[in-house]
């Protein structure tokens, strides 16, 4: 199920990825476990958040109660909703307070997002108006109708296609620019501190979302290791857990597990993995095998060797240091 396809209708790789933005948009994802007669897990279909409400009945067990509209609900046209015990669910929750329902980062975060709305907003704005500040018409004297001056001014020179034509101002009127030119109101500056606010939300490094200024040839590889231990190790821990709580019969526990393999991530150069190889194979706790597995590579027969651990003959125990000394030949 968690390694080729949870449902016959997605992948692995899809149902990862669909949970996996669930659970960082509203902080919670979920999943409905279809067990067979032995209670084993078959099939796992994802249910969105914003239409889960998770309570307790009278006897103190987990309910969850899936609202569904018309469109998920063939077979009553009105909808209605799924009441699931909690063993038909797999939630996993991330951070919050009552340790099982989990807070939305972005409700979490919603000031630092909206203003990155609002910057973003303002920099289409200043652009649609031809990349100029708004202004006022002076008029030495009495105009009759302004509205009809005005939206004749915006239709001839309002707007990114009429940038840079020339104004013909009668009758003595004039054109004063106002407001705060971009620069002196930082708006790049402000733009760029916001990608950064956003990625810090989610734990992101600067240079995974294009911000490459502060990062080198020397520093980026490190800062990738660290991307792998402090921001996908929580949320893979998350997944682990409620997995192996959810999916894994009580009986299976003391023999199952569920790990996911992040060796791929924290491979290093050709050069530095066959060093770390070199130094597993001679010292014993690797065999040729073990290599070819981890490169991807079939395996050498155990008839020729592949299963053989081997140690440099110059190492001992320590025990036997001085078994030497002892023989009557030392002595």
């Amino acid at each position: 199920l968690l390694h080729d396809e949870p449902n016959p209708e997605m992948t692995s790789f899809v149902f990862r990825e669909t949970l996996m933005s669930h659970l960082l948009l509203w902080g919670n994802a979920y999943a409905q476990v279809v067990r067979n007669g032995r209670g084993q897990a078959v099939a796992l279909y994802p249910l969105l958040p914003n239409k889960m409400e998770v309570s307790r009945a009278t006897n103190g067990e987990l309910v969850y109660t899936y609202y569904r509209d018309t469109d998920e609900s063939g077979l009553n046209p009105k909808g209605g909703y799924v009441t699931l015990r909690k063993d038909e669910v797999l939630h996993i929750p991330g951070l919050g307070f009552d340790g099982l329902i989990g807070y939305s980062p972005i409700a979490m975060a919603k000031n630092a997002i909206g203003m990155s709305l609002a910057t973003e907003e303002y920099g289409a704005a200043f652009f649609a108006n031809g990349a100029n500040p708004g202004g006022v018409l002076e008029h030495p004297g009495v105009i009759k109708d302004i509205q009809r001056v005005k939206d004749s001014w915006n239709s001839a020179y309002q707007g990114t296609g009429n940038a840079h034509k020339i104004a013909v101002l009668e009758e003595g009127m004039k054109f004063q620019a106002i407001g705060i030119p971009p620069e002196q109101a930082q708006f790049l500056e402000t733009r760029k501190f916001q990608i950064n606010e956003i990625a810090r939300i989610f734990r992101v490094p600067p240079h995974m979302v294009g911000d490459l200024e502060k990062s080198s040839f020397s520093n980026i590889e490190q800062q990738s290791l660290e991307f792998v231990k402090y921001t996908l190790d929580p949320w893979v821990v998350r997944w682990e857990q409620s997995l192996q709580q959810s999916l894994i019969l009580p009986s299976e526990k003391t023999s199952l597990f569920i790990k996911f393999n992040l060796d791929g991530l924290l491979r290093g150069d050709y050069q530095s993995r066959m060093n770390g190889y070199a130094i597993g194979r001679q010292n014993g706790w690797m065999s040729a095998n073990d290599i070819r597995e981890l490169e991807d590579m079939n395996r050498i027969p155990a008839e020729e060797g592949g299963d053989l651990y081997l140690v440099n003959g110059n190492m001992t125990k320590l025990a036997d240091a001085g078994a030497f000394a002892k023989t009557e030949g030392g002595q």
